[in-house]
């Protein structure tokens, strides 16, 4: 089945006119910019792929496609289809909620067109992978200093959920590695831990984002993430 009609689909499946987005302020040129890494969903929230904005001019934009996913592009003739368009600003740390019209172009790009900022909040806009494998969480100063073992529970592009009997503090910095697939090398990936959840019985969940990564390490993570969602469809099937 084609995008497009994926897309005709799931609009024959939905029932009312989805909400309208919130009026655009007039700042929110600082909040989106070329370059920003984004996730393409349906407006119903099937994730459909991640890119990069590029060439943003007011209210269109291109999308350089990332991820793995399998995605047929329609003719040039298929019509505009609305899609929700989630992005992170690195600048501001907030996650920028946004709606506008794709058309494909060649080369795993999109033409975006009425692109409106829908709304803005300090929430990980990323698409998480629920997981549950096997980490190592190494820290190198306080009192659990060296190499200690955790889960991994969930993952996205900007940060994970990490589960531990050991304790940490809001602040605190490690390196997570985990093997998100068995045939790919282990990802090693720099965390600040950001919420800290009690469980009680010795149980601590902690919600950590990712610093430093570079453009690679960012792509290398996006295909590790779509290759095991792909894998556990796969099992799932």
């Amino acid at each position: 089945m084609g995008l497009f009609d994926l897309f005709r689909r799931l609009a024959q499946e939905e029932r009312g006119e989805p909400e309208r987005p919130a009026e655009k302020p007039e700042d929110d040129e600082l909040e989106i910019y070329s370059g920003m890494r984004v996730e393409v969903t349906s407006l119903q929230g099937q994730m459909l792929f991640v890119a990069k904005l590029t060439s943003l001019r007011g209210n269109t934009a291109q999308l350089n496609q990332y991820s793995e996913a399998e995605l047929v592009q329609e003719a040039d003739d298929a019509e505009p289809v609305r899609v929700c368009i989630r992005g992170y600003n690195d600048h501001e740390r907030k996650a920028v909620y946004m709606e506008g019209s794709i058309s494909p172009m060649p080369q795993r790009r999109w033409k975006v067109e009425d692109l409106v900022v829908a709304r803005i909040g300090n929430d990980r806009a990323f698409f998480r992978l629920d997981t549950n494998l096997e980490a190592t969480i190494t820290s190198f100063t306080g009192l659990n200093a060296g190499e200690k073992p955790g889960r991994l529970l969930n993952i996205s592009v900007g940060g994970a959920c990490i589960a531990s009997m050991n304790q940490y503090h809001e602040g605190d910095k490690f390196l997570l590695k985990v093997q998100l697939l068995e045939d790919r090398e282990l990802s090693v990936m720099y965390c600040q831990v950001l919420r800290v959840i009690d469980r009680g019985e010795g149980k601590f969940e902690y919600g950590c984002c990712f610093l430093e990564l570079s453009e690679a390490d960012q792509d290398r993570i996006t295909q590790n993430i779509f290759a095991a969602q792909r894998q556990q469809r796969n099992k799932g099937r």
